[in-house]
């Protein structure tokens, strides 16, 4: 169909390890990450000037935070707080969270323009593993997978054990154990929504062009696993 670009150093398929994994307590998929696009190239002359700048400005915070947040947390995997006393991965949710039911309105009902922008994400491990497609459903599809595995990178966190103040080894808390599974709870939630909601949209020929990690087996192995936390 002439509507996507796809690149891997992996062509068959393979499945990376990452260089860094530090503690670990269920996996978390590489952190796809999205590139710029323009959007009042692609929707002037068919939304209005305020909705196309609200739609840009979210993505493009989203790109920042992006930029800055998640080399630091693939890096470490123990970084949970800005230094402004917030959570990074918590703040990056937010945004998501602010940016997708705008972008919802690209697809809603059948909408038209969900065809005239090509969105653009790359694995954050592998820079040459780049994924464009035109298609606003792919778009809603990457972001949910985005927030699904920064929730599980979230509960990870909490999981870490902690020292006491008795001078014990270090453990987790039981708040810290109730709240990461609210955060699995979260994480499945996203999974599923994009395979029960959002793959269905997608054609044959673009579900065939996805990277392995937003294949529907890949998303449902994840929801599972997220659930039986």
């Amino acid at each position: 169909m002439g509507c996507f670009a796809s690149t891997a150093k992996d062509a068959g398929g393979n499945r990376r390890v990452p260089a860094n994994i530090g503690d670990v307590f269920v996996y978390v998929p590489g952190l796809r990450v999205p590139k710029p696009v323009d959007f009042p190239l692609s929707l002037d002359d068919y939304l209005s000037k305020g909705l196309v700048e609200r739609l840009s400005g979210l993505r493009t915070r989203v790109i920042a935070m992006v930029a800055q947040e998640v080399p630091a947390i693939t890096r470490t995997r123990r970084r949970s707080t800005t230094q402004h006393g917030g959570s990074t991965i918590g703040d990056l949710l937010h945004a998501l969270e602010d940016y997708l039911p705008v972008l919802l309105g690209l697809v809603k009902d059948g909408y038209p323009l969900q065809h005239k922008v090509q969105f653009i994400w790359v694995n954050q491990e592998d820079a040459e593993e780049e994924t464009a497609m035109y298609s606003a459903w792919y778009e809603v599809l990457s972001v949910l997978h985005l927030m699904a595995a920064l929730s599980l990178l979230q509960a990870n966190l909490l999981l870490l054990p902690r020292s006491s103040l008795d001078g014990n080894h270090p453990k987790v808390s039981e708040e810290s154990r109730r709240s990461s599974v609210d955060v699995f709870l979260k994480a499945a939630g996203f999974l599923d929504c994009a395979v029960r909601c959002v793959l269905p949209h997608l054609p044959g020929e673009f579900r065939r062009n996805l990277p392995v990690d937003l294949s529907e087996g890949v998303l449902r192995a994840l929801c599972l696993q997220a659930l039986g936390q």
